[in-house]
């Protein structure tokens, strides 16, 4: 690897490492500030509280992760143009693209990292920090959907319950559908279904079931019933949060598992995975950006260039979010919501770096 390479390439990871370790003891300050009172509160232990900001390092470093790039590429190279290094390399009779090349293999190095990070290490720092936030400062938030839950089990069973008490295991107004193809075989309702952790089975009182005949039904009741689902009790209540909780194949398959029974939450869990994929790419996308804004020496110096990047990382965050909760809140396709912002910014990064190259 050149000279030219290696200086530019391990300015480029020193950088992101000092936006890294700059903006992340700045977040923690920020939200201990905001959450010092309920921990005092609720007498927090101090493992508990290491362990979470453990987790919200990871976390955050995760969610922000695009943004750190962004900004440590706008501010050295930034320094480069100013100090007319970019210019003498150019000079030199290196290509524009041949500059190009080790901020690409920066971006690459980085990328992969965070591909990992996404797909096997945020997940358990998002359930460490979630668990501490609904545990410790949100007493008065369920974790659950707890009211009228609907659920389809698997291709033929239907399950609902009106609410449901996760501190009891016990649900009020159960009812499961039988169905073959469009026809209902049996019907099995009771007052109540209660969780028996000892052999994971279910007690239901006040239950009946109605068998669809041909020319009339069978009625079975019983005052008490114990019996067996094929459904355990976190099928019957997941976690809000359970899908950034999973790793990738945890994931793949629990996603599975939900479209075949008719989850109302399938977008959410969709967005999330995508976003395993479609974060690396914005790594590329954004770094092609900060060269190209940050690269021509300018008559505002390095000021100039911050407030032109900050503002452009501003608008994907924007566009991020906002497509984001469009395909968890409704029938917006999740592909769409997650790759629109890299499919908008790539088209600005060809277009920037075409003029850049001019």
């Amino acid at each position: 690897m050149k000279i030219l390479d290696w200086y530019i390439l391990k300015r480029y990871l020193f950088t992101f490492l000092m936006m890294l370790l700059l903006f992340i003891p700045i977040g923690i300050t920020v939200n201990l500030a905001e959450k010092i009172d309920k921990m005092l509160e609720n007498e927090v232990p101090f493992s508990a509280i290491a362990q979470y900001y453990l987790d919200f390092t990871i976390y955050f470093a995760n969610l922000l992760f695009p943004l750190f790039i962004f900004l440590s590429v706008i501010w050295f190279t930034s320094k480069l143009a100013n100090n007319t290094e970019v210019v003498a390399f150019l000079s030199s009779g290196v290509s524009f693209w041949r500059f190009l090349r080790p901020y690409m293999i920066g971006a690459t190095i980085v990328a992969l990292f965070a591909l990992v990070l996404g797909m096997y290490l945020a997940p358990d720092a998002s359930k460490g920090f979630n668990d501490f936030s609904y545990k410790h400062l949100k007493r008065n938030k369920k974790t659950k959907e707890t009211q009228n839950i609907y659920r389809q089990i698997n291709e033929n069973q239907y399950i609902y319950v009106s609410s449901f008490d996760t501190r009891r295991k016990k649900g009020n107004n159960f009812s499961l559908e039988y169905f073959e193809g469009n026809k209902l075989m049996y019907k099995i309702h009771a007052n109540s279904i209660t969780y028996i952790p000892k052999d994971s089975s279910y007690r239901l009182v006040g239950f009946s079931k109605r068998i669809i005949g041909e020319y009339d039904d069978e009625i079975i009741k019983e005052r008490r019933k114990d019996t067996v689902f094929d459904f355990d009790l976190d099928d019957l209540t997941p976690v809000k949060y359970i899908a950034e909780t999973l790793n990738y194949n945890e994931l793949t398959d629990f996603i599975d598992k939900e479209e075949a029974r008719g989850s109302s939450y399938i977008n959410r869990y969709r967005v999330v995975k995508l976003k395993k994929w479609s974060l690396p790419v914005s790594v590329f996308i954004l770094t092609i950006i900060a060269v190209s804004v940050s690269s021509i020496k300018r008559r505002g110096g390095m000021g100039v260039n911050l407030a032109f990047g900050i503002l452009i990382a501003m608008i994907y965050v924007f566009f991020d979010k906002v497509f984001g909760v469009m395909a968890e809140q409704s029938n917006f396709p999740p592909e769409i919501a997650v790759w629109f912002p890299n499919v908008v910014f790539g088209i600005l990064a060809i277009y920037l770096l075409y003029n850049a190259k001019r």
